[in-house]
């Protein structure tokens, strides 16, 4: 896993069957069944860090070989 850009995130994510993003106060959020998911703000051009990812898939109930099995 590495650094992703947030568009590919959400992009992945409604793949996964995620919606949104929604707003909500001062992140937006992606919803699926009982799982509601902040979604970082974005912040100039840059990347979403591996551990911030690995914590937005831990929270998600992604595991990361169903991360790295979604084709972009």
């Amino acid at each position: 896993m590495k650094t992703i850009p947030r568009r590919e995130l959400i992009k992945k994510l409604r793949k996964l069957g995620f919606q949104g993003p929604f707003p909500g106060g001062k992140h937006l959020f992606m919803k699926k069944e009982r799982l509601k998911l902040r979604i970082p703000n974005p912040h100039g051009a840059g990347d979403i860090s591996y551990p911030l990812l690995k914590e937005i898939l831990r929270q998600a109930e992604i595991s990361n070989e169903e991360w790295e099995s979604i084709n972009e």
